[in-house]
């Protein structure tokens, strides 16, 4: 039998941090992992201009060290290792790591927190900078994981740190971000608090496209030299305004994610009763959360195509539906195209355009459904 776990995220009342309950330990979530950042050529666009602009911007030299937390295959420390800056990649997932590491990256295969922070400062080896994209979520143990941060960065080192906006996630009604490899689940006024019990201090935020709208932060040491950028105080009063900090945004939540449900099934009836032929795009964890509670099985998709061959060959839990490479839609040709991971469905839309040859269509399940000829 496929185990299955119950997936309801909680809201504190009283500095509103949304989190799951933890079911499995992240040894069992990200041992073998599945999801390697370098199939997305957007991303690593994106990743190669952050490093570019952030070695200028912090003065980065040979001299400098960048350890990136959760590095995956190297996808944004070869950029920093191509501008002949020392980088050390942290990654648990040995899978992952031994392919960065065949890419010339110093890949560590652990998990970080405090232990391996007192470990990698009695080497010698603070950092300039550390980079944490899209982890801190994963993480368990947030007060280890923030408190192993400020042990290792230098006295004016910087911490940047990227993350799905939880504003976005409410106001797009993107549900299908919440699964269990995901923790927590941040506003910028949460993360402010978590960082300031450590001795940390954000002085800059960014406002970002990726992953559906995310934020960028820039932390530093309390006492360090960093000024505060406006932008921290624009972000606070967004916040305020959008209602973040009480807690009947939250309660609503719910009654627009249910409306996505019936427009999709809505969608999925009426085109398999015309005889159309449905496959997804993306065997990606969001695809899972949107899949499983509308109940979709291969009674409505088919298959699911994606670039991993990492993932071909098997199938998505709890749906069983098959994942295949995308050769086979050339194959099939079917109607409509559903992109699951819809953060990057403009990409998707180019690399696969030609089933408009064939008069497919992409159907882009949120923030609501919309076909796309």
């Amino acid at each position: 039998m496929e185990p299955t776990y119950p997936l309801h995220a909680f809201v504190c009342t009283a500095c509103f941090l949304v989190q799951l309950e933890a079911f499995e330990p992240p040894e069992r979530i990200f041992g073998d992992y599945a999801y390697f950042s370098s199939y997305s050529k957007s991303w690593l666009e994106h990743c190669r201009s952050h490093a570019e602009k952030t070695s200028q911007r912090l003065g980065l030299d040979a001299q400098s060290l960048v350890v990136e937390v959760a590095s995956n295959d190297g996808y944004l420390l070869q950029y920093f290792r191509d501008l002949a800056i020392p980088v050390l990649g942290i990654e648990p997932a040995r899978n992952i790591a031994e392919v960065a590491r065949s890419n010339g990256i110093s890949t560590l295969v652990r998990y970080f927190g405090t232990e391996l922070a007192h470990e990698l400062v009695e080497q010698g080896r603070k950092a300039d900078l550390i980079v944490a994209n899209n982890v801190i979520a994963h993480v368990p143990e947030l007060n280890d994981f923030v408190m192993g941060l400020s042990l290792l960065l230098k006295q004016h080192g910087v911490i940047s740190i990227e993350f799905p906006h939880l504003q976005s996630l409410i106001e797009r009604v993107q549900f299908d971000t919440i699964y269990h490899e995901h923790f927590s689940y941040f506003s910028f006024t949460t993360l402010e608090r978590i960082f300031s019990l450590h001795g940390l201090r954000i002085f800059d935020v960014d406002v970002l496209a990726t992953h559906g709208g995310s934020l960028r932060i820039w932390v530093c040491h309390r006492e360090a030299s960093h000024s505060e950028s406006p932008s921290l105080a624009r972000m606070r009063a967004q916040e305020g305004g959008a209602g973040l900090g009480g807690i009947e945004i939250y309660r609503g939540f719910e009654r627009k994610v249910r409306t996505i449900k019936r427009q999709l099934l809505e969608f999925l009836i009426q085109a398999k009763g015309e005889g159309k032929h449905v496959v997804g795009y993306g065997a990606a964890a969001k695809g899972n959360t949107l899949l499983n509670y509308c109940g979709v099985r291969t009674d409505f998709l088919d298959y699911v195509v994606d670039l991993n061959p990492y993932k071909q060959g098997r199938w998505l839990p709890g749906t069983r539906i098959p994942i295949v490479a995308p050769d086979r839609l050339a194959t099939t040709r079917p109607d409509y195209l559903l992109i699951l991971p819809w953060n990057i469905k403009d990409e998707i839309m180019s690399q696969i355009a030609y089933i408009r040859d064939w008069g497919g269509k992409f159907a882009i399940p949120a923030p609501m459904l919309k076909v796309v000829p």
